[in-house]
């Protein structure tokens, strides 16, 4: 082996970014570059493939340079990705043949009726672990095989390729079609016992299987990278971003968790060896899995607005100038003033599960403030994570008794003091808070060597900050049942 540091792209929602870690597990250099949202209609979401991928190369590039090393200096290199966003490309020119359609995109709703009258819910969760949301990657590619001229025949021949961005990623850079399990199981197309494309679902979605990629570990070489800034290095990991960032909190035990706070927030419990399928509204999902051991599962509860609130009071609504200011805006108030935000924007997910809902301010009276809509908004993060906790607490045999933390809005004070004192548990800051750029560089790192075994890298776990709960009993349940109330207001709004 050779190399003195691994790194991780990690293609997200907003940005792609890549990191460069030292064997101490310690952030040597990083480099980020935002691209387009497009928005060709009301719910609909997409991106250019072709651009993230240019942007994942001078990514790259800016890492190494900052780092002071080439290729040669690189042991290994891990992927990171936004989960369910669905991208199909052509086999031969490699050119996506659309937008790629993204996880918050809403247009599969109709669709997604349909099959449950067809094939139904509940048999769906038993197989797949997923409820029937607009959020997974399945009904995207059906969309995109039922409305591009021509499509279905060419992934019929053969002629198209389907991936998530972990696939389009290692495409690009080995010329290898593959995915590994973590992203696989949100699509709706693998079986949760058997790691593998199940042929029913496939026929239920209508998706032809010679367009899909083959489902591997979270942690094994892929391939090398052919060319550019990464040629000879390694590609060894694959993880979708929650699971990535379950794997660099060094979440390895069951009944470990850990929330990451980002464009939307994603809880995530290990359940070990077994699949616990959810009676709550919760996702049973796979955690990770090393090369030649057990596939490791986890429940998942998933907020699809959070950061992305923060975003929507700078950009729609001008109430802040940075994402920054929103903490010092609402400790301009003491309390909320009585308003709730509760941003179902593209409708609820876990544990409501709702495609119906749509956003909701409600208390609003003449006393309300811009402060006042900044605090409720940054309380809506900690109310979502507390719904999705007494979930969690309902299906699994341990109560949470602490929260492990990461991403970016944990540099909030303000709000993850709040989350301390809804969830009455201590909540935990990683040292590292780019824990899922970690997590991917951890596997890379196993699958190559570069790290012996997971005791190594929970040795080099450290936390930077933490907060209890210091809410009266009363508040909280009193604050409790009016965020209740302010959800039900969200309901029924989509016919």
């Amino acid at each position: 082996m050779t190399g003195e540091y691994v790194a991780a792209i990690d293609q997200g929602t907003t940005s792609s970014r890549c990191l460069v870690f030292d064997r101490a597990g310690e952030i040597v250099s990083v480099a980020q570059r935002e691209h387009r949202q497009i928005f060709p209609r009301p719910g609909w979401v997409e991106h250019d493939a072709e651009e993230i991928w240019d942007n994942v190369r001078l990514v790259v590039r800016e890492a190494l340079d900052a780092a002071g090393t080439g290729a040669e200096g690189l042991a290994a290199v891990g992927i990171t990705n936004q989960r369910e966003t669905t991208v199909v490309w052509d086999r031969a020119t490699g050119r996506p043949v659309a937008n790629a359609i993204v996880w918050q995109d809403t247009r599969t709703g109709p669709q997604l009726r349909a099959l449950d009258e067809a094939y139904g819910e509940q048999r769906l969760c038993e197989r797949t672990g997923l409820r029937l949301a607009t959020y997974f990657a399945g009904p995207k590619l059906r969309w995109l095989l039922d409305n591009v001229d021509g499509l279905r025949g060419r992934a019929e021949r053969g002629e198209v390729l389907f991936g998530t961005m972990d696939s389009w990623l290692i495409w690009k850079l080995t010329g290898r079609h593959v995915t590994d399990v973590t992203n696989a199981s949100r699509t709706m197309l693998m079986g949760l016992d058997t790691l593998d494309w199940d042929p029913e679902l496939l026929d239920a979605l209508g998706v032809p299987a010679a367009m899909l990629p083959e489902i591997r570990s979270s942690a094994e070489v892929y391939g090398t990278a052919t060319d550019g800034p990464l040629a000879g290095v390694p590609v060894a990991s694959a993880l979708g971003d929650q699971q990535a960032a379950l794997f660099g909190q060094t979440c390895f035990q069951p009944g470990e968790a850990k929330c990451t706070y980002g464009t939307g927030s994603f809880l995530l419990l290990n359940t070990g060896a077994s699949p616990v399928i959810s009676s709550h509204g919760l996702l049973t999902t796979l955690a990770y899995r090393i090369e030649g051991q057990p596939a490791v599962y986890a429940l998942e509860g998933a907020i699809a607005v959070t950061g992305s609130l923060v975003q929507w009071l700078r950009d729609n609504l001008g109430l802040i100038s940075t994402a920054a200011e929103v903490e010092e805006l609402a400790r301009t108030v003491d309390d909320n003033g009585g308003c709730y935000v509760v941003p179902a924007f593209s409708g609820l997910f876990a544990p409501h599960w709702r495609s119906d809902a749509r956003g909701v301010v409600a208390g609003l009276t003449g006393y309300i403030t811009k402060g006042h809509l900044a605090r409720a908004a940054l309380e809506a993060s900690a109310w979502q994570t507390r719904e999705v906790v007494d979930a969690m607490n309902a299906d699994s045999d341990v109560a949470l008794r602490r929260l492990r933390v990461d991403g970016g809005m944990t540099a909030n004070g303000l709000l993850m003091q709040f989350l301390a004192d809804v969830l009455d548990v201590p909540v935990v800051r990683s040292r590292i808070t780019e824990t899922t750029c970690l997590g991917a560089a951890y596997a890379a790192g196993l699958a190559v060597g570069f790290w012996p075994d997971l005791a190594t890298l929970r040795a080099q776990w450290r936390s930077d900050a933490q907060w209890t709960a210091a809410m009266d009993p009363d508040e909280r349940d009193r604050e409790l049942r009016q965020w209740r109330k302010a959800v039900q207001r969200t309901l029924d709004w989509v016919d």
